[in-house]
Formats: structure tokens, C-alpha cells, sequence
């Protein structure tokens, strides 16, 4: 199954498990759309 032009929303998307998900789907062509409480420098940081 082809995930190119597929979304997905991670949450706690700025580190630990939600980070490594975020960055796995979109090397697989996902769009990501990140959700995070405090470390905005961390959600924006793309690897």
C-alpha cells in the first residue's frame, strides 16, 4: 500500500516515539501535521 498523498496528525510529535513516527511517515511521502505542548524549536527541527 502506497502512503504518498496521504495525511496523518501525530501528537508529542517534538520527541521520543511521536517524533520517530512523524519522521518515519514522512520519508514514506506522508504530509505530517505535528501537535506539541512546549518545545516548539524540537517540533520544528526536521531531523
Amino acid at each position: 500500500m502506497s502512503l504518498e498523498e496521504k495525511h496523518a496528525l501525530t501528537t508529542g510529535s517534538s520527541r521520543g516515539i511521536g517524533r520517530g513516527i512523524a519522521l518515519k511517515l514522512a520519508e514514506k511521502g506522508v504530509k505530517v501535521a505535528i501537535n506539541y505542548r512546549e518545545n516548539e524549536a524540537a517540533a520544528k527541527d526536521r531531523g
